[in-house]
């Protein structure tokens, strides 16, 4: 089992916020999702960011984020929209 701080795109604030929700390894966020991980990281973070679920994204991807598909940032970002307009 890697660590999560050796993942693209986790610092030291995803990583602990990550950790706070009961994930602790690149492997468990893989099998959450980017998606679910945001969203439990929103009700204790309210400032979690669309910038933040890019990131988780790359991270699930093993990717830095900047590298994402256009496609994918366009669905995360309807999703981000979605829930909080």
């Amino acid at each position: 089992m890697s660590s999560l701080r050796d993942t693209p795109n986790i610092g030291p604030v995803l990583e602990r916020n990550l950790l706070e929700i009961g994930i602790m390894s690149p492997e468990e966020l893989r099998v959450i999702g980017s998606k679910e991980a945001f969203l439990r990281i929103r009700t204790r973070d309210p400032g979690a960011c669309l910038h933040m679920l890019y990131g988780i994204e790359g991270a699930v991807r093993g990717i830095p984020d900047n590298r994402l598909p256009q496609e994918t940032k366009e669905d995360l970002k309807r999703f981000y929209r979605e829930l909080f307009g």
